[in-house]
Parts: structure tokens; sequence; C-alpha cells
């Protein structure tokens, strides 16, 4: 009881990577809560998954083994986590603000009366004085998330209903191993106790899934631009200097807004949170929403024509000049430089 908890989601076999940096920012919570970290994991032919999610610091993992089970489906998985919820009574519950997430989420927080903040960017755990009542909420989850399209930043608690439920962007939290030799206890679910027949009335017999043709998120190599690109046109100069780097091609929100680039190149806390080894921001002011998304990158270079561009402050390397003629310089001496 009073612990956090983590929805693992497992799609093809394969714990999703979201589940994995809930699970490292769950024992992080855990720890200053001092409570322990519990993870649930529903599916068919679980066996061997506790090696994959002990090394992240959980304490019990849930298991629900049933060939029904797999792939996720709305009504079971709602119906074993709300009625494991209800017996365990957790504080904290963490899922991935995926396309499974956003749907058993609000069910299973309705279900239980809890309300959910979706798509958070940050948790903390904070105290919260509320005046009026002369009254102090201790140790309450801070659920932190850009609001009204990304132009305030908004902290949300929920000091009366538990849980304290949170759906979270892929790719915003760390993926971090706890401790290699760390072991935990498995709880096998009896699943007919969880989930009642009627629950299976709807059969999936066919799957076809299209796998996104951006991978901006793992791709080590990021060349992105802003509004200060110009035109459309002149993003496919970003294009081929990307293609010469290995890299993908991304984009601020202003410059999805103009239509320079699609929504699934966005980055930033409206977008994707990327990590590369190398980003090249072309034309980017560098607004804090964008920072936000993209200033863990290990060597940022800033093309703009403008010094006091912001984004300048953070980058390690900074060339004063318009993206058009930068760029086709940058492309002629990689080209003059390698074999």
């Amino acid at each position: 009881m009073n612990n956090v908890c983590v929805y693992c989601e497992l799609e093809e076999g394969k714990i999703s990577e979201v589940s994995f940096e809930l699970l490292t920012k769950g024992r992080n919570l855990a720890d200053q809560l001092k409570c322990q970290l519990e993870a649930l994991l529903i599916g068919h032919n679980l066996d061997g998954f506790e090696k994959e999610i002990f090394p992240y610091g959980v304490d019990t993992l849930y298991l629900a083994d049933d060939s029904r089970l797999e792939p996720y489906s709305t009504l079971p998985h709602t119906e074993i986590t709300v009625r494991l919820f209800r017996e365990q009574k957790p504080q904290i519950v963490l899922m991935g603000a995926t396309s499974i997430g956003r749907d058993l989420g609000p069910r299973v927080s309705s279900a239980l009366g809890s309300g959910l903040t979706a798509d958070c960017t940050e948790l903390e755990i904070g105290d919260h004085e509320e005046k009026k009542e002369k009254k102090v909420y201790k140790n309450l989850l801070y659920q932190i998330r850009p609001a009204f399209g990304g132009n305030i930043i908004a902290t949300i608690i929920n000091p009366d209903c538990r849980p304290q439920m949170a759906t979270v962007r892929e790719g915003v939290m760390k993926k971090e191993i706890y401790n290699l030799r760390h072991t935990g206890k498995i709880v096998k679910l009896d699943v007919k106790k969880y989930v009642d027949d009627e629950c299976f009335i709807v059969k999936i017999l066919e799957r076809h899934i299209e796998k996104s043709k951006v991978n901006i998120k793992n791709s080590s190599v990021i060349v992105a631009g802003g509004f200060g690109v110009g035109s459309a046109e002149n993003f496919k100069l970003l294009h081929n200097l990307a293609s010469m780097l290995g890299g993908e091609v991304g984009a601020s929100r202003a410059a999805v807004d103009a239509g320079f680039a699609g929504h699934e190149r966005q980055i930033g806390q409206t977008g994707i949170t990327v990590r590369p080894k190398l980003y090249v921001a072309c034309g980017i002011s560098g607004q804090i929403q964008h920072l936000a998304g993209m200033q863990e990158s290990s060597i940022i270079i800033s093309i703009n024509n403008d010094p006091n561009a912001p984004i300048n402050k953070i980058a390690n390397y900074v060339i004063a000049g318009k993206v058009e003629t930068v760029i086709p310089k940058m492309i002629r001496y990689y080209k003059e430089n390698t074999k």
C-alpha cells in the first residue's frame, strides 16, 4: 500500500522503452517517499521479463499471464488494473503517454475516481499549502506539463484522491539501470479472479501496425530547423546535410506551424524529446519550450544570423550567418574532407 506503481507496456513481445523510463523515474520517486516501487505487466508468456524489470529497482512485480491478454485489449487490461489497484492502493501510478496509456489511463482513473494528468513532461515531489483551509499537504506528486498550446507550464496536484495518476511522454525521462543485481518479489495474479469472461467479448483477429518512417528519437545526429530557415524549400538543405551525416531532420514548433516540416518532426515540450550526440540547430531562436526537448544533446551547433539568439547560450559552437549560406559550405567542406 501507498507505493509507486508503473504499468509496463508490452508490444510484440518487448517491453516498451517508455516503461523503462518510467521505472527509472518511479524508483526515484519511491526513494523520496521512502516506499516501494511496484510494476504491473499484463500479457502472455511473461516468464523471464523480471530479468529486464528488476534491475530498474522494482521491489514487487505483478504478472497477469493469459493467452487472451496478448495483444493489448481495452476491457480486460482495464479490469485487471482497476481491481489490482483497488486491492493494493498505490499512492502514485505512472503510465506511458502512448496509444495504450491514453486508452487505459483515463478508464482506470475514472473507475477509481482518482483523476489523471496526461502528457506530463516532469514529475516531482513537493508540499502544498491550502491557505484558506490552513492545511498543508505533504509529499504530493507535482504533475508538470505544458498547457495552452505550450505557452505556459502547468503544475497540477491531486491532494485528496488516490492514486495520483499521470501519463508521461516517451523520451522525456532518462532510462537508467538502478542496480544490475537488484531483485524483487514476483506476484503471479490469478487472472480469473481479476477479470470476468465477459471482458473478452472483443476478439482481435488481425492487426496491421504501420511504423513511423521518421525515427528522430533514436537518431544520434539531428539537423533541426526553426522559423529562421525561411521556407520549406530551404528545409531541403537540412535534409541534404542530415542525409550526409546519417541523421534525421527535426523542427521547432514555429517551423511546423509555418508548414516547413511535418508535426512528426517537431522537437520540444509539445513534440518529441531527444538526446542525440550531435544537434545542429538551424535558424532556431531557442524558446524555452524547444530547449526543454533538446538541451541534453551531447554537442549542440547553432547556426543563426542573430548572435543574441537564446539557443546560443547553451550551444557548444555558434556559427553566425544565414542558414542558406552556411549549410552548403558545411556540405561542401564535409565532402572534401571525407572519403
